[in-house]
């Protein structure tokens, strides 16, 4: 049985200064590095996933309700869906991004990013692609989603953090368990949107997810 870290969305666009900061989201990011760097030994594979937009359709609104409509965030190539800089990369094995045309909460709705690079651009954070350069980010057409990836590398258990605790954490702990994993979030490796977690915490555990 080998046994995986997820790293949920740590980038710019959901940490202070940027457009859909999370209150805590830097300090979550140093606090998973320092988790990482004295516990990698402890995982057998560590991955990360980005929210990574290019035309996800009404997913973004001028006037968002910041329930199913939100202000422009992460778009592929920008600074903001950069990984933030306090956290460490150097054990992450594989990125997986998602949300390219639509909506996506979930880790389990990524796609591997190339090998090669996870891109970065010269836009400020959460600004609009330019058409004609927004598909240069798209995933390839037969990239491996993250639970293939996981399966291909015989992974049974699941450790997840990052952010948002209440949105695309809550939301890739509850797919791990439903696609048979066994899933732990680390509540001090995370942090959520709303100010009472409360009511994320006793979903994902109803869901079947251990809270540590």
């Amino acid at each position: 049985m080998s046994r995986a870290l997820i790293i949920v969305d740590v980038q710019n666009d959901f940490c202070e200064g940027g457009s859909l900061a999370v209150k805590g989201g830097a300090d979550v990011a140093a606090a998973i590095s320092e988790y990482v760097d004295a516990h990698h030994n402890q995982f057998d594979h560590i991955v990360a996933t980005q929210d990574w937009h290019i035309q996800p359709g009404d997913h973004f609104a001028e006037q968002p309700d910041f329930v199913d409509t939100w202000p422009p965030h992460c778009v592929a190539g920008t600074r903001g869906a950069e990984l933030h800089p306090d956290l460490d990369t150097e054990y992450i094995d594989a990125y997986f991004q998602k949300g390219q045309y639509t909506a996506a909460y979930s880790g389990f709705e990524g796609v591997l990013a190339p090998e090669d690079a996870v891109p970065t651009g010269e836009r400020k954070p959460g600004g609009a692609p330019l058409t004609e350069d927004a598909e240069a980010f798209a995933a390839d057409e037969d990239a491996i989603g993250l639970d293939d990836w996981l399966q291909s590398h015989d992974v049974e258990d699941v450790v997840v953090v990052g952010l948002a605790t209440d949105y695309c954490v809550m939301a890739t702990a509850l797919d791990a368990v439903q696609a048979g994993y066994s899933v732990t979030v680390m509540r001090e490796l995370t942090a959520g949107i709303a100010p009472d977690l409360d009511d994320a915490y006793a979903e994902m555990e109803l869901g079947g997810v251990d809270l540590a």
